[in-house]
């Protein structure tokens, strides 16, 4: 076992020269200090990119698809053939992972959707279960059309293990089982599980709602797969987002 940082870049390149390949799935959650994060994964994915060129060996790296939201307009759907600006956050990362397709890496990149879920865990759809339980009503923002996509756990550490083994270089893959869930769906389930009143809020309220969230719960992220799914043989199996959530488990704390 090799234990590293991505503060500490010669931690992060001792294990890579040590690997056959590379999933780099790490990234700081201080949300505070988000800009500090998003530096700090691309100087990560820099320092192991260093190391594996010319090496032609598989790296695959993690973005996430709400960062459409920086680069489409809203309501367009985001393909794997949509590209990030450096400007645009985890864009640099994404980029720099995605270069090095020309420096002897067999690279890729995986954006993940909001919720990556299973019968414990729900990635953003969590906070918003949070914000229900601390507010007391289950909220959406408009009328709620607006979708996130989602994937379960298991699919996406599928297609992580499909992306090592066999993504082209260059390649952005989208860890999106189910393209768009409406949030009004999402909120809805949130309500009657927890026994709260569901209610339409405006954009101007979400962020003192929501949280950190409250931007991202305003946007529709719908977020195609077709292209992932033909690179790399990948089908998603396991239950979506809304069956999981009626479970109950997320509802138990």
């Amino acid at each position: 076992m090799h234990r590293g940082s991505l503060d500490d870049p010669d931690s992060l390149q001792e294990g890579v020269r040590a690997a056959d390949g590379v999933i780099h799935l790490a990234f700081g959650h201080d949300f505070s200090d988000y800009a500090g994060a998003v530096e700090t994964d691309l100087r990560a994915v820099e320092a192991m990119g260093a190391v594996l060129e010319g090496t032609g060996k598989p790296f695959v790296g993690t973005s996430g698809t709400l960062m459409f939201s920086y680069v489409l307009p809203q309501g367009q759907v985001g393909t794997e053939n949509d590209v990030l600006v450096d400007s645009v956050p985890r864009g640099a990362a994404e980029n720099s992972a995605i270069a090095l397709a020309e420096r002897g890496v067999r690279s890729s990149v995986i954006r993940l959707a909001p919720s990556v879920h299973d019968d414990k865990m729900a990635g953003f759809v969590s906070l918003l279960i949070d914000a229900a339980r601390e507010k007391g009503v289950s909220a959406y923002v408009g009328d709620g059309s607006n979708r996130w996509p989602a994937i379960h756990r298991l699919d996406a550490a599928r297609l992580f293990r499909l992306a090592l083994e066999s993504a082209p270089a260059g390649s952005r893959l989208h860890g999106v089982g189910e393209e768009g869930v409406p949030l009004l769906d999402i909120a809805n389930v949130i309500g009657r599980r927890l026994n709260l009143p569901v209610v339409s809020i405006s954009r101007e309220e979400a962020d003192a709602h929501f949280g950190f969230v409250g931007a991202a719960a305003s946007i529709d992220n719908t977020t195609l797969n077709e292209l992932t799914r033909k690179r790399v043989g990948w089908e998603p199996a396991h239950l979506g987002l809304i069956a999981d959530l009626e479970q109950g488990q997320h509802f138990n704390n």
